[in-house]
Formats: C-alpha cells, sequence, structure tokens
C-alpha cells in the first residue's frame, strides 16, 4: 500500500469514527436541550372524562420552548371563518372565534429527565381559570417528532394527545 492510499484509509477511518463520536453526543443530550426550539403543530385529539374523542379540525399552532425556561403555545382551528367586515367584527363572529381559539397560554417549564414528562406553569392563558396552574405532559421524542400526553389543569381530567414536528 503506497503512502496516498494509507492516508486517504486512515482519513476515512478517522472520519467514521468522529461521526460515530458526535451521533452518541447527540444521543446523550437532556430532555430539556431537546425540547428547546420552535415545534408547529400536526395534529391534536382530545378526549374528555366521557371517552368520546374529538380531532381539532385543521389545527395550526406552534409551541416555543427557550433555554432560560419560558414557554407559548397557540392552537387554532386552521377553517376558522374570517370577519365580514374586517373593521367591524359583531359580537357574534367574535365569539364564534374566540371558540375555535382552540388554546393559548404561556409561562414557565421544566422538565423530569428521569420520567420523561414536562411540567407547564400557565402564567396567562386563554381560559382564565388555568391562571397559575400547572399541566403535566408525558414526552416522547423521535427525531423531528414531539409527542405530548397532557392532562388538562384544573381538574376537568381532559386528556390531549398533540403531536408537533420540528419547525425548519
Amino acid at each position: 500500500m503506497n503512502r496516498r492510499t494509507a492516508l486517504a484509509v486512515t482519513t476515512v477511518a478517522l472520519s467514521g469514527a468522529a461521526l460515530s463520536a458526535g451521533a452518541a453526543v447527540a444521543q446523550q443530550r437532556s430532555l430539556k436541550d431537546q425540547l428547546v426550539g420552535t415545534w408547529t403543530l400536526v395534529s391534536q385529539e382530545l378526549t374528555p372524562l366521557n371517552g368520546t374523542k374529538r380531532q381539532i379540525a385543521n389545527p395550526k399552532g406552534i409551541l416555543m420552548f427557550d433555554v432560560g425556561g419560558r414557554y407559548a403555545y397557540f392552537l387554532v382551528r386552521g377553517d376558522r371563518p374570517k370577519y365580514r367586515s374586517p373593521g367591524a367584527p359583531t359580537t357574534e363572529e367574535i365569539a364564534a372565534n374566540v371558540r375555535e381559539y382552540v388554546a393559548g397560554n404561556f409561562g414557565t417549564w421544566s422538565v423530569n429527565e428521569a420520567d420523561k414528562t414536562l411540567t407547564q406553569h400557565y402564567d396567562g392563558a386563554l381560559n382564565p381559570n388555568n391562571d397559575g396552574t400547572e399541566a403535566k405532559a408525558t414526552v416522547s421524542l423521535s427525531g423531528d417528532e414531539l409527542r405530548l400526553t397532557t392532562v388538562s389543569p384544573g381538574g376537568s381530567g381532559a386528556r390531549a394527545d398533540t403531536v408537533y414536528r420540528r419547525a425548519r
């Protein structure tokens, strides 16, 4: 084997080792580190205590976690009707659209690495009864897909199964 071939083989071998080490480090990142960023909504299924499942029609939403422990979350039906007169919506139009604005809240977040749960403390929420409460979700991460299963705060017992994709 000549020197060029030996150098090429060594370079390829070292590159492979470096890539493997990089993949191992990425797999060892904490759950908190993996959640930081912006996630776009794919789907959400709601299950109240009576067990009747309901999909949110044509959902649009975003979930953002910052490294400092703050988050913001917004979810709407994507097919909400527009106001007939954008500058002067009627009380009925406003009420109908508020009902279709499924969720919105912001506050602080933390994770329990051991049991893979996310806790969100609501500083403010669309539903004023949720202000100051916490919601706990089980977390499942697979590549760029995030699945959260959350039991609603405030004692309703309703469950939300929500799927997100990491924003690009």
